[in-house]
């Protein structure tokens, strides 16, 4: 893993950080700045799918979708 440079505003911070006893090294401060970006991630993925259900969901309301045809979609599946 490279060494990671942080400006000296993030170095203060970080320091105060550990002084405040909240973490008790910078590895620690990181991994749970990575943590909640991961989590920030993870909850714009939800909204963002949310969004796309509530279309879907609208479209269908409007009339707006095809039935799905299962063994046109997968003929084998139904072979006997």
């Amino acid at each position: 893993m490279p060494n990671i440079h942080l400006t000296k505003q993030m170095e203060e911070y970080v320091d105060g950080q550990i002084k405040s006893g909240a973490f008790s090294n910078v590895s620690e401060v990181l991994r749970a700045g990575l943590r909640m970006m991961m989590e920030d991630d993870g909850a714009r993925e939800f909204y963002r799918l949310k969004a796309e259900l509530e279309e879907a969901a609208a479209e269908a309301e409007r009339g707006d979708y095809v039935v799905f045809d299962p063994v046109a979609f997968e003929p084998r599946a139904f072979r006997k």
